[in-house]
């Protein structure tokens, strides 16, 4: 019962908006119990340490109700660079989940780029879609409810059809990616948020867009210019997201993963820093489930072994590591995103496509059973 009790105090104060100051709030007060246990029943020097943490404390969560839930701060300049002339792969790099916006709505100038691009990009055939089922992004100019993201006024909500499909969870990763991108050349700050968004916020503000027994909304991405201020636990959240596992643990060159892949020798160094940029996508709760195998023509020759005259890559074959519907195969789109964009960047030719047991040479039970789990293939063509 507490536990129920406390997961819905959780909730309420996760979705309206409190849920960012209270904590510190909370923290601030231990201390200043700590400090008064202290003052009252020990050595009275031993209170000073726990007291100004605690009034720090409190005094930065005061700061942060008052500039970022009541919005009481000067008004923030507008961002004035684009990054047409950054080299895609640092761009990439530059892109990261901005969770406090400024309390405005973007430029109309912007704002017509972005919702072209949008329509542009959302299904053929600037974003060929890998599986059958169409998904579509849509605009919402509302303060929805999420979280742990503040201030953000302006959303793009993807929606795949009700009937589950796996591959229109991915299509929907990857060609939000890409849009998240042109975002970020565009000067725009971005943040995926997927089980911190509230469906019945999203639903009422998306009206006659909306059919509840065709559309399945998948997941949410606030548009905005970066605000300076954030609240302290959002900052603890940037701080704590701002880590990825290296890429032995991401790249492989086994079906067994057990082999990382060299990605410094040939054939595979040719791809450059597109690992890195899959390395860096972000994925729900930054759980990096994705994995990847480059696949040569050779079956069973080591890798050390091989170089380009005596083995051919043929593809690279993408994977999840858990059992997800949603969460995951979004985040193996979003990598699907970066390894298109950053093989276009180097002029290197290629396509996704799904691939059956026969085709990988693989018995059927372990295709479909078997963790991690494949989903779909790069096949390099030559």
């Amino acid at each position: 019962m507490a536990f129920s009790f406390l997961k819905r105090v959780k909730v309420r104060l996760q979705f309206t908006g409190w849920l960012q100051y209270i904590p510190t709030l909370i923290l601030a007060s231990i201390f200043l119990i700590i400090a008064t246990l202290f003052w009252l029943l020990g050595p009275k020097v031993v209170a000073y340490f726990p007291f100004f943490i605690g009034l720090l404390l409190l005094a930065i969560s005061v700061f942060d109700i008052c500039t970022v839930k009541l919005k009481l701060h000067p008004k923030e300049s507008l961002p004035h660079k684009r990054n047409d002339e950054m080299n895609i792969f640092d761009l990439m790099r530059l892109r990261r989940s901005c969770r406090s916006f400024q309390n405005r709505k973007i430029t109309l100038e912007h704002h017509s780029e972005l919702i072209e691009y949008v329509q542009s990009s959302s299904g053929l055939p600037n974003c060929a879609l890998i599986g059958k089922h169409p998904i579509r992004i849509e605009y919402v100019d509302a303060s929805l409810t999420v979280w742990p993201v503040v201030g953000a006024q302006e959303f793009l909500v993807a929606i795949a059809p009700s009937e589950y499909s796996r591959l229109a969870v991915i299509d929907v990763g990857r060609c939000l990616q890409k849009i998240v991108m042109h975002a970020t050349l565009m000067g725009l700050a971005t943040c995926w948020i997927g089980p911190g968004a509230d469906h019945k916020s999203i639903i009422s503000h998306l009206g006659d867009h909306y059919n509840p027994t065709e559309d399945h909304i998948i997941c949410v991405c606030a548009v905005g210019y970066k605000s300076n201020y954030i609240p302290l636990l959002v900052r603890f959240i940037n701080f704590l997201f701002h880590r990825r596992i290296p890429l032995s643990s991401l790249f492989f060159s086994d079906s067994q993963f057990k082999e990382p892949l060299n990605v410094s020798i040939k054939p595979f160094k040719r791809f450059g820093r597109c690992y890195e940029i899959c390395q860096w996508a972000p994925s729900s709760f930054n759980s990096q489930t994705t994995r990847c195998i480059g696949v040569l023509d050779r079956n069973g020759e080591k890798q050390e072994n091989s170089n380009e005259d005596e083995s051919r890559l043929v593809r690279f074959d993408f994977y999840q590591n858990i059992e997800s519907h949603f969460y995951a195969p979004v985040a193996l789109g979003i990598w699907c995103a970066n390894w298109e964009i950053g093989c276009e960047a180097l002029g290197i030719k290629g396509h996704f496509s799904v691939l059956t047991a026969e085709e990988k040479r693989e018995n059927d039970e372990k295709h479909h059973s078997q963790l991690p789990r494949y989903d779909v293939s790069w096949i390099l063509e030559q």
